[in-house]
């Protein structure tokens, strides 16, 4: 597998090597130890979570703060996404700013994301079946969000913004300014 860097720390695109025959594909999705060695992050993976979407569905920005923050391992299974992260982590050098990546069942690629980070994503094919892996445990209790159509992080969401199908929840996630004013996604 390769490990990219995005230019956010601790923020990886991991491109699989694909073997491929008229049978169909053959790819690793994850290695524990050729990771840890390329990146130097030891993860542990505990949660698998799925999601179906159809074309235009945005899901995000969320995050779990606190003692049940999350690392994610997303990737595409059917379809294609845009997957979206913002940086919120108080100290960091990329703070308030996003990176985005296509990830598709044609590509492979997949995004590891570290803790204190926002995660969302659109849904660009007519569906897209969703994969991500947790390295804690799901609480409602420590769930958060930001607005993924905050003007002030100014994402490229890439379709018409009629297009945009959001949950009742996610319309109601405060902004990335107010968010940055009063919280720290670490404590709670």
């Amino acid at each position: 597998m390769e490990i990219i860097n995005t230019g956010f720390k601790d923020l990886y695109v991991i491109q699989p090597k694909v073997w491929e025959d008229d049978r169909g594909y053959f790819f690793e999705s994850f290695n524990k130890l050729e990771f840890r060695l390329a990146t130097g992050l030891n993860v542990d993976f505990v949660q698998d979570n799925e999601s179906k979407s159809q074309k235009g569905v945005l899901r995000g920005l969320h995050f779990q703060t606190g003692i049940y923050a999350q690392s994610k391992l997303v990737r595409v299974v059917e379809g294609t996404v845009l997957d979206v992260v913002v940086d919120i982590r108080p100290n960091s050098k990329t703070y308030g700013k996003y990176f985005s990546e296509l990830l598709s069942d044609f590509n492979k690629k997949q995004l590891f994301i570290p803790k204190g980070f926002a995660h969302g994503f659109i849904t660009i094919s007519d569906k897209a079946i969703f994969l991500y892996k947790c390295d804690n445990y799901y609480n409602k209790e420590y769930e958060e969000g930001i607005d993924p159509l905050d003007i002030n992080l100014n994402i490229d969401w890439k379709l018409y913004s009629g297009e945009f199908q959001l949950s009742n929840k996610d319309k109601l996630h405060q902004s990335f300014k107010i968010y940055s004013k009063n919280n720290d996604y670490s404590k709670k």
